[in-house]
């Protein structure tokens, strides 16, 4: 009886790692060395749990990523796509690409964005992640076109500007600033970029 009670206290126990912390260390880990280069070993040390708690709590690496993933849309990528809701095409498109050079020069986190160090290319074991990272990007790519056809048909759009075109332009634009930032851009060279895309917009 005494021994039950005891083992049921014990399974009762919280979870000796804080779940939160764990992924924000996770994904600070895929960030920097893409879904591939990520060991098991680097995600364990940095998380600080065992491998048998990463699989009872986030399951295999490829489900600890797409969790990432989605931490990853909800925090740090957040603030970029408050840009959305700006009150015209031209200020959405400002404003994400400023924010983004904003956020890619922040030193506080690792250089680039996820959505590109993480697996633009990956291995035949890997193939899922990678697909996964393709959804990732097009569904960002499907929210900024959204948007143009929302402001085409506000009559914010001139009428020999695709939405679609306009919003791969955009995208081509932010995953270049991307791309860019890994190789060690700084913020004033990537500003300037973006003027430079500003100034080419048919808007």
């Amino acid at each position: 009886m005494g021994r039950k009670k005891a083992n049921a206290g014990k399974m009762g126990r919280p979870r000796e790692f804080a779940e939160d912390e764990a992924l924000n260390a996770a994904m600070r880990v895929f960030w920097e060395k893409g879904y591939e280069g990520a060991s098991l070993d680097d995600l364990t040390r940095a998380m600080k749990i065992n491998r048998s708690s990463l699989y009872a709590s986030f399951g295999d690496k490829e489900a600890l990523f797409r969790r990432v993933l989605s931490r990853y849309s909800a925090g740090p990528m957040g603030s970029v796509f408050e840009a959305l809701k700006q009150p015209n095409a031209r200020a959405v498109i400002e404003t994400l690409f400023r924010s983004s050079a904003k956020f890619l020069s922040d030193p506080t986190h690792p250089p680039s964005c996820l959505s590109v160090t993480g697996g633009l290319a990956c291995g035949q074991g890997a193939e899922s992640a990678r697909q996964a990272m393709v959804d990732w990007r097009n569904m960002g790519l499907i929210q900024i076109e959204k948007r143009m056809r929302q402001a085409r048909a506000e009559g914010d759009l001139p009428k020999d500007v695709d939405p679609r075109d306009l919003a791969r332009y955009v995208a081509i634009v932010l995953h270049g600033l991307s791309v860019q930032a890994a190789n060690g851009a700084t913020a004033g060279e990537m500003n300037r970029a973006v003027e430079l895309a500003l100034r080419s917009l048919p808007l």
